[in-house]
């Protein structure tokens, strides 16, 4: 229902209550003026009456009464009128005419107590107005009551009964009601009339403002409010037009923003602002996340934060994560469906060793398989997994692929992926500098770590890495060996060849000791020509062994510098952790005390440390 009808019903109820009132009290005022006025109509014919009696008794003409009421009946309008006596006149004067001996309970209770009655009564069909009005003996007057009646002064003498009809009063009343009533009937439809008149505007303004704000919710900011009128309603209505012209305009120019951010646009039908709000709040969630990754330490907690959230926010279970290697020459994966893996589910295990294989690595470009599932030839699926529609993600970092993403869905659900596209790659072009940035600051911190020419760590990798080896050997209560290495009259290659050629010594060097030990060992270039290995989880007759190995293999080992072939040998010092010393630091000087005795012992040796070279040697 419009506000135009609401408001007509509105005041027709007004119109409807305010003439049933004006009814009901012209009804009651009527009933009322009309009772009062047939009161004193009575009232004052028995008055005329009261005088005719009194003076039909003195002049000895009471016997001519009746004809007298009877001309009274026919003057004055009434439809009846007699005179009552009382038990004291009737002691007095007799019974009287017939018609005065009758009276009803009405006239007895007047005649008793000596008050006015005044009633309606129905006779058939016609209803009348009946007034009692009794006659009281006084001593006051010429002549006065008390002269011809033989009563007390106050007593009753009689009464007289009239009645008359008030069929044609209250015709009367109804028809004049009934013009008031319809005269105000008029004029209110006269007035609701006009009121929908005026108010036409006001509900066709609020009608298409609310078209226009419908329209507004599902998206749609063209509609135009027509101005009916230069008021405040018109006034209205340019304003609702310059609100829906600037939001339309603003909200165009934001969904295109954000549009270009997440790489969506909305759909043709789509609702403008409610596709605006879910790109909003798609960026606001990114943002969030790329804060969260800013703080995470190395790039594993970055990889597998992103999993997680594939899998919450995105509702994603098949997906593959892989990360180029540092030389760019080998791809690994790293996350697959969820959880840390090393190996491929999707794809051929070639991209592995050959990253060109992968389409995304290979272009750097979204490799989109949902509508051609084979533009990827590098693309496996296991049997069991059944069909399956894919999309790979080239993360870009210092312009080259750094990491690759791999999404796959059903072909029932290849719908859903596509619409998530656009907002996965807004997480990974946050992700991309975060995870570049965590890779400079491991390849800075690693280089501070690393011996630059041998490729081997240095001293201070050991000295931040020696906590945690402690703490495995405590943990695991196993022991450690500690190989103090130095290559024989090193300096003499310098001083001859140059430093050039004791670098390719060094060098060589260090592809033997890295080739001589397991890939859990640890092999530390201590400084200079002196090297440092820990075996881990090795003692005794076996760290003998390997250090043997070292130094047969030092010992065949030949360079060849500017023509010349050169040979060097090495002397190794040995001591165990903990069970030389119950400090690693001093296991590491107990291995260098060795390795000074094997050096004073001829060089080119292998030497175990023992307590008593720690006595012999204090002063070293």
């Amino acid at each position: 229902m419009n506000l135009n009808a609401k408001v007509t019903l509105f005041f027709i109820g007004i119109a409807a209550g305010l003439l049933a009132v004006l009814v009901a009290i012209s009804l009651y005022a009527f009933r009322s003026f009309s009772i009062a006025s047939a009161t004193e109509h009575i009232r004052t014919a028995g008055e005329i009456v009261r005088v005719h009696l009194t003076e039909s008794m003195i002049n000895g003409v009471i016997d001519k009464r009746e004809r007298f009421l009877q001309r009274l009946v026919e003057v004055q309008g009434l439809t009846s009128a007699r005179v009552i006596r009382s038990p004291e006149v009737q002691k007095q004067f007799g019974q009287g005419l017939s018609v005065e001996l009758v009276a009803d309970e009405g006239e007895r209770q007047v005649l008793k107590e000596g008050k006015p009655r005044f009633e309606l009564i129905t006779v058939g069909e016609e209803t009348l107005f009946r007034g009692t009005i009794p006659y009281i003996a006084t001593s006051t007057g010429n002549p006065n009551c008390l002269q011809c009646h033989n009563v007390q002064e106050g007593a009753v003498l009689g009464a007289v009964s009239m009645s008359m009809s008030i069929d044609a009063l209250r015709s009367k009343a109804l028809y004049t009601v009934a013009g008031i009533a319809g005269a105000v009937t008029i004029f209110a439809l006269l007035l609701v009339l006009l009121l929908r008149r005026l108010l036409r505007p006001i509900s066709e303004t609020a009608l298409a403002v609310e078209d226009a704000v419908q329209r507004a919710l599902h998206g749609d900011f063209k509609a135009h409010v027509e101005r009916k009128t230069n008021d405040e309603i018109g006034q209205i209505a340019n304003d609702m037009n310059r609100l829906l012209t600037f939001l339309d305009d603003g909200l165009n120019r934001i969904g295109n923003n954000v549009a270009r951010l997440t790489e969506r646009t909305p759909a043709p039908g789509e609702n403008l602002l409610t596709a605006t709000i879910d790109m909003v709040e798609g960026l606001t969630r990114a943002a969030h996340f790329k804060q969260a990754i800013e703080e995470d330490e190395v790039k594993s907690e970055i990889y597998q934060r992103l999993s997680d959230t594939l899998k919450s926010e995105f509702k994603l279970q098949e997906f593959s994560l892989y990360e180029m290697s540092s030389n760019k020459k080998q791809m690994h994966s790293v996350i697959v469906d969820g959880e840390l893996a090393d190996a491929c589910r999707w794809c051929d295990p070639q991209i592995l060793v050959r990253p060109e294989a992968c389409r995304a690595r290979r272009t750097g470009h979204l490799v989109d398989g949902m509508e051609n599932p084979q533009i990827c030839t590098s693309f496996r699926p296991p049997e069991e997994a059944g069909d399956r529609r894919y999309v790979c993600f080239p993360v870009i970092q210092s312009g080259s692929v750094g990491s690759v993403l791999q999404l796959l869905s059903t072909p029932e659900e290849q719908a859903a992926l596509k619409a998530k596209v656009p907002l996965v790659s807004v997480y990974l072009r946050e992700t991309a500098p975060v995870l570049e940035t965590k890779r400079l600051m491991e390849s800075l911190r690693d280089s501070t770590l690393r011996d630059p020419m041998t490729g081997l760590n240095n001293r201070r990798f050991l000295e931040e890495y020696v906590e945690t080896l402690i703490s495995g050997v405590q943990r695991k209560r196993s022991t450690v060996s500690i190989l103090m290495l130095d290559l024989d009259y090193f300096k003499m290659v310098n001083d001859t060849y140059g430093h050039d050629a004791g670098d390719s010594v060094l060098k060589g060097l260090s592809n033997v000791l890295k080739q001589s030990v397991r890939a859990s060992d640890l092999v530390i270039r201590y400084g200079g020509e002196e090297f440092l290995i820990i075996l881990l989880d090795t003692a005794g007759a076996a760290a003998e062994r390997v250090a043997e190995n070292i130094r047969t293999a030092v010992e065949n080992l030949k360079v060849q510098v500017s023509g010349v072939v050169l040979q060097k040998t090495i002397s190794i010092g040995i001591a165990d952790f903990p069970t030389d010393s119950d400090t690693f630091w001093q296991a590491v000087k107990f291995a260098d005390v060795a390795l000074y005795q094997a050096k004073e012992r001829g060089r080119n040796r292998v030497i175990r440390f023992d307590p008593s070279m720690w006595n012999e040697t204090k002063d070293y």
